[in-house]
Order: structure tokens, then sequence, then C-alpha cells
């Protein structure tokens, strides 16, 4: 599933301005660590990582690391600055392709319920799970088509149908997207 590469380059220790002037060359503070390489300090250019998050922000990447060579790794965390949203630091996690690891999936609905087109109101109460599987069999995106549902209907973690290698770590109970009833508003009557 490695369908990216990343380029991450060496960072060596910076003071706060030097970090901001690398920032305002295009370039992201980062770090990657994992078992197998420890903690490293690099950086990575914003295009590439705004490229990334843009075209699956769970995708297995096969990032050359300075010194370490070709890793396969995921985007772990990313900060961003509250005012401007733009990318201040990254985390990388270097995988080992041979472990099952711990991830989350996004659920994308697709169809328009029944319920709705009756008048119901759709709600969506959960848009990803967590789930456990080894590195090749992680899925950026699960499809879950919601047309069949009507008013009053629902579905829960448990009824979604993942591939084989795939364990589901939510709560099966947990509701994922339900069609209510549409309420009137009552009138309320004041007193005189």
């Amino acid at each position: 599933m490695m369908n990216n590469s990343i380029q991450l380059n060496a960072r060596v220790k910076l003071s706060n301005s030097q970090i901001n002037l690398l920032r305002k060359q295009g370039h992201v503070p980062a770090i990657v660590y994992g078992t197998d390489i420890g903690s490293i300090a690099v950086t990575v250019g914003e295009k590439e990582i705004l490229s990334t998050l843009k075209r699956n922000p769970r995708a297995i990447l096969n990032a050359a690391i300075p010194e370490k060579g070709n890793k396969p790794v995921l985007i772990q965390n990313i900060q961003r600055d509250p005012i401007s949203n733009k990318i201040v630091h990254v985390d990388f996690y270097q995988l080992n392709m041979n472990v099952t690891m711990d991830s989350k999936v996004t659920i994308h609905f697709s169809g328009e319920p029944l319920g709705v087109k009756e008048g119901g109101i759709l709600q969506v109460e959960l848009y990803e799970v967590e789930v456990r599987c080894m590195p090749d069999k992680l899925l950026s995106a699960f499809e879950v088509d919601i047309s069949g549902l009507g008013i009053g209907d629902h579905l829960l973690v448990s009824d979604l149908a993942f591939h084989e290698g795939i364990e589901v770590l939510s709560d099966s109970s947990a509701m994922l997207v339900k069609i209510s009833h549409a309420h009137a508003e009552e009138a309320v009557v004041v007193p005189a």
C-alpha cells in the first residue's frame, strides 16, 4: 500500500527564530520515530505534506529518512497554528510491516436515505472507527451505503463488514448514523 513517497531532511537543534525562518522558507519541522530508528528530528516540505494530506492523510508513506534509508511511515500527529491553521509540526511514526497496528478509518456515507426523502433527518454520530490490522491492510476510508435507511432506522459499529484481517476496536454498540423523525416546532402558550 506504499503508493506515496516523501522526502524527510535532517534537522539540527534550532532556535525559535531559526525554526520560524525555516517555516517561512516552506519547510515544516517534524520528527520521525519508531522502534527500528529511535527518534530523529527532520523537516518536510510544506507543499509535499499538504499534497500528501489532500490525497490520503492516513496513507503509508515510503519516507526517505536521513542516514536510515527508506522506511514505511504514517502521519501520527499534525500540529497547526490556531490562528492561521498552517502546519507547524508533524510527527511521523515508522511502521514495522510485520506487526499489527491500531489506527482510525474514516467512514464515508453514500446514498440518500429513504427516510430523508420521506422528511426524516440524517444524524451522523461517528465519522471514524478505530481498527487493528497489519499495515498493508489499513484502509484510508470505508464506504457505507445508507440509501436503504428509513425513518427510525440506524447503523451501529457492529453493522460494519470490514475485510478479513481488520479487527474493529471501537465499541460495537456505538451508533454511526440514524434517521430521526422531523419534529414540528410546538407553539408555546404564554399565560397573559
